[in-house]
C-alpha cells in the first residue's frame, strides 16, 4: 500500500505539468501532425509528415495519439501523457516487487524515490514520446527471461506460471519493438546472451530463444511488415527496415555522437542520484562485494545496454533510458553494505549542496539578459523549496544519526514539491514552450479578417502548426522577407525580434513571437 501512496504523490506533483504545459515543437507537435494526417488518409501502418514518408517510428505510439484525437476530437495533453506516465509507474512497480526480497522497507522506499526523481526518468514520464513505453516492455521482457531462467534452475520448467511466461516473453519483446524499434529486441536478446555466457549456461540459449519465441516474433513482425507493404509499398518498407535501422546504426544521418557520449551523459541523466548510484556500483565492482545472482543479472543488463548503445552511431541521452531502472535498483540493493561509508554520504551531500544553491542561482539567471520572463513568483518559490530540501538533506546525512535514507527522502520530496509548485507557472510560460499561444492569436486575427492564409518566417518546425490552425502553413524561406499577397490578407508568424522589419503592419506580440497582419 505504501508504494501506491508514493505513486499518487508522484502523479500529483506532475499534475500541473500535465494540465498546463504546451506541446513542444521539435517532436511532440510533429507526432500530432503525423497522426492527424494518418486519420485523414485512413492509414494505420504507414505514416507521412506533410506528404513525406515517415517510417522513423513504429505504429503503436501513433495509434495512441490517433485514439486520443478520435475520442476527444482534439489532442489532450493529459491523455497523451498517460502513455508515458503509466508505463513509468509500471516500471517502478515491477522493479520494486522484483527486488522486494533483497531490500528492506526503507531501501525499497529509497529506490522508488530515486528512480521517480531521476532527471531523465521523471522528465520522460511527462514527455510525449514512445521511449517510456518501450522501456516498460523491455523491463517486462527481462523479468520474464529471469523468471524462465530461475524456473529452469529450480526444476519448475513445466509449471503453469512458467508456461505463461514462455508466451509473455516474446510478446513483451515484440511490443517493445512495436513501440520504438530494434532496440526493443536488442536489449533483451544481448543481455540474456551475455548473462547466460557469464553463468556458463549458453548452451541453453535455445530454451529461452527457441522456436516458440522466434515463431511469435516472426509471425507478429510478418503481419506488421505485410500490412505496411500493403499500405505504403516496397519503398516505404525499405525505408522502415533498412534506412531507419542499419543506416542509423552504422553511419547515422541524425544524432551522430562519439563512442563515449553515454559515458558523459549518464551523469546528468540520472541526477541527482548519479554519484550515489554509479559510485555504489563502481565501488562494489572493485571491492570484494558478494554479488547476488539478481545483482549479476542487473549488472549484465546495464553493461550490455551501455556498450551496445555506445557502438550504435546514432545517440541521444534518451536511448539509454532502459538501463536507468536497473542502475538505481542495483545500487539500492548494495547500499546497505556501504551505508556507513563516508564516500556514500558524500555522494548525497554533493548534489544536496548544489540544491542549496538553487534559489540564488535562479535569481541570478532571471536577471541575466533575455531571461526576465522567468521571474515568476511560483518559480522563485520552487527554487526556494529546492534550496531548503538541500539544507535539510545535508543535516540528515551529517547530523547525529547520519541517516542516508532520510536524506534521500528529503531531497526527493523537495524535488517533487518544487515540480508541483513551479508547474503552476507553466500557463504563463506556454508561449515560450510551444506554439499554442502563438497560433491562438493567429487564429483570432485571421477570423476577424476572414483569411486562412497562414505564413511563418524564421521559426523552426513551423510546418506542424497545422495541428493548432486546422490549415496548412506556408513556410517562407529564411533567405527571403515575406511580403503582402495580392487579393487578400495573410497572417505572418515570426520571432518578435524581426517585427521591426514589418513596420506599418498591425502586430501582436505573443511571448518571444509576433503575429503580423500582411495586408495593403
Amino acid at each position: 500500500m505504501k508504494r501506491y501512496i508514493i505513486y499518487a504523490v508522484f502523479c500529483i506533483a506532475l499534475l500541473p505539468v500535465l494540465l498546463l504545459r504546451d506541446f513542444t515543437p521539435d517532436n511532440e507537435l510533429r507526432y500530432l501532425s503525423i497522426a492527424d494526417e494518418a486519420i485523414r488518409s485512413n492509414t494505420f501502418f504507414t505514416f507521412t509528415n506533410h506528404g513525406i514518408p515517415y517510417a522513423d517510428k513504429p505504429p503503436f505510439y501513433l495509434w495512441i495519439v490517433m485514439l486520443g484525437k478520435w475520442l476527444f476530437g482534439s489532442h489532450q495533453m493529459w491523455f497523451l501523457a498517460l502513455a508515458s506516465l503509466v508505463p513509468s509507474l509500471v516500471v517502478v512497480d515491477v522493479l520494486d516487487r522484483w527486488c522486494g526480497s533483497k531490500l528492506d522497507e526503507r531501501g525499497r522506499l529509497s529506490a522508488r524515490l530515486m528512480l521517480l526523481t531521476s532527471a531523465l526518468f521523471a522528465g520522460m514520464a511527462v514527455t510525449l514520446r514512445m521511449d517510456m513505453l518501450m522501456c516498460m516492455f523491455i523491463v517486462l521482457a527481462l523479468r520474464s527471461f529471469y523468471r524462465l531462467y530461475r524456473s529452469r534452475q529450480d526444476g519448475h520448467a513445466s509449471d503453469g506460471r512458467t508456461k505463461a511466461e514462455r508466451w509473455l516473453f516474446p510478446i513483451y519483446v515484440f511490443l517493445a519493438v512495436f513501440s520504438k524499434g530494434p532496440i526493443g529486441i536488442l536489449v533483451p536478446l544481448l543481455s540474456s546472451v551475455v548473462f547466460l555466457a557469464y553463468k556458463k549456461d549458453i548452451r541453453q540459449f535455445g530454451h529461452y530463444w527457441g522456436v516458440r519465441t522466434w515463431g511469435v516474433l516472426v509471425l507478429l513482425c510478418a503481419a506488421w511488415f505485410g500490412l505496411a507493404y500493403a499500405e505504403g509499398g516496397q519503398a516505404y518498407l525499405d525505408n522502415m527496415l533498412f534506412h531507419q535501422t542499419f543506416d542509423r546504426a552504422v553511419n547515422a544521418f541524425t544524432h551522430d555522437r562519439p563512442f563515449y557520449f553515454y559515458g558523459m551523459s549518464i551523469w546528468y541523466s540520472i541526477a541527482p542520484w548519479s554519484l550515489l548510484a554509479l559510485g555504489t556500483i563502481i565501488v562494489a565492482a572493485f571491492r570484494r562485494h558478494h554479488w547476488s545472482e539478481l545483482e549479476q543479472y542487473f549488472a549484465t543488463i546495464i553493461v550490455t545496454t551501455f556498450v551496445m548503445l555506445s557502438c550504435i552511431s546514432s545517440k541521444i541521452h534518451i536511448y539509454l533510458l532502459p538501463a536507468f531502472p536497473f542502475i538505481i535498483y542495483t545500487a539500492a540493493m548494495m547500499m546497505s553494505e556501504y551505508e556507513k561509508s563516508k564516500w556514500l554520504r558524500l555522494s548525497i551531500a554533493i548534489p544536496a549542496a548544489i540544491l542549496v544553491l538553487a534559489l540564488p542561482a535562479f535569481a541570478i539567471a532571471v536577471h541575466m539578459g533575455g531571461t526576465g520572463w522567468l521571474g515568476l513568483p511560483l518559480l522563485y518559490l520552487a527554487s526556494g523549496i529546492l534550496s531548503a530540501s538541500g539544507v535539510l538533506a545535508l543535516i540528515a546525512v551529517y547530523g547525529r544519526r547520519k541517516d542516508i535514507h532520510k536524506a534521500i527522502a528529503v531531497m526527493a520530496g523537495g524535488i517533487l514539491l518544487a515540480v508541483f509548485t513551479g508547474g503552476w507557472s507553466l500557463r504563463d510560460l506556454r508561449a515560450y514552450i510551444g506554439y499554442g499561444a502563438l497560433c491562438e492569436q493567429a487564429r483570432k486575427t485571421a477570423a476577424t479578417l476572414g483569411t486562412s492564409d497562414f505564413r511563418t518566417w524564421q521559426i523552426s518546425r513551423a510546418e506542424n502548426m497545422d495541428v493548432y490552425l486546422g490549415h496548412d502553413v506556408v513556410v517562407v524561406p529564411k533567405d527571403s522577407i515575406p511580403g503582402t499577397v495580392p487579393g487578400h490578407a495573410s497572417i505572418l508568424m515570426t520571432k518578435k525580434k524581426y517585427a521591426d522589419k514589418f513596420a506599418g503592419h498591425k502586430t501582436y506580440e505573443v511571448g518571444p513571437y509576433a503575429v503580423i497582419v500582411l495586408a495593403k
